[in-house]
């Protein structure tokens, strides 16, 4: 069954601090953003990529690709206002229905390769796989007037690539946006569809800030 991956970078780089849309910040010598596509080609080298980026980015990731010399193919797509809107340009791009496509975070460059394995593995047998990691903390759930705590055996970090069969993901995606849409996988609920989760790493976490970055930069002197 024919495998994409839909890669959505839309940061702007405010939490960073900095002029430079966090995606395209340099780890380990190359922008987050290439890190994250090698990661899928090295998975599987045939697979389709699109990556979905505002349009007022494109031209500045295509002068670095040549600046970096980066090669591997994929195809570039203008993004929406929110979220929602560009992964449903990116589904829009896949004509195949009849296939497996990945949405994943462009600035989550350390999803392993056995994550992005497991959640296409799951999602031919389910038709779809939500990658997750235990919560490790105390959790408490708080209103204005108290707080209690929240069983943390019962609570899982959501992670990307978030795994579906094509055709059911664009269904879902076909709905207007609403502000409860977290994520993919809320939208693809949101329809009466049930979740698969699968095993996630727990390496795999979005670089938003300064301190993230420092963290992406130890997990790849591992």
């Amino acid at each position: 069954m024919k495998k994409y991956i839909v890669i959505v970078a839309g940061g702007k780089g405010l939490r960073m601090g900095n002029d430079i849309p966090k995606q395209f910040l340099e780890l380990n010598g190359i922008p987050i953003l290439m890190h994250t596509i090698k990661q899928f080609f090295t998975y599987d080298n045939s697979i389709s990529i699109i990556l979905v980026l505002p349009s007022i980015q494109i031209e500045l990731w295509k002068s670095l690709c040549y600046k970096f010399s980066f090669d591997i193919n994929h195809q570039i797509i203008s993004g929406g206002d929110e979220r929602f809107y560009s992964v449903k340009n990116g589904l829009s791009a896949i004509n195949d229905d009849n296939s497996i496509v990945a949405i994943h975070d462009g600035v989550r460059p350390l999803v392993s390769i056995e994550t992005i394995d497991r959640c296409f593995s799951s999602s031919i047998i389910l038709g779809n796989a939500i990658p997750a990691i235990p919560i490790v903390d105390s959790l408490r759930l708080i209103d204005a007037n108290c707080n209690e705590v929240l069983d943390r055996n019962k609570v899982r970090l959501i992670q990307t690539p978030q795994t579906f069969r094509t055709r059911l993901i664009k269904e879902a995606y076909n709905q207007n946006w609403h502000s409860g849409y977290t994520d993919d996988a809320t939208v693809f609920e949101s329809l009466g569809n049930k979740i698969n989760l699968v095993e996630g790493n727990i390496e795999n976490i979005k670089v938003t800030s300064p301190f993230d970055l420092k963290v992406a930069e130890l997990f790849l002197l591992k």
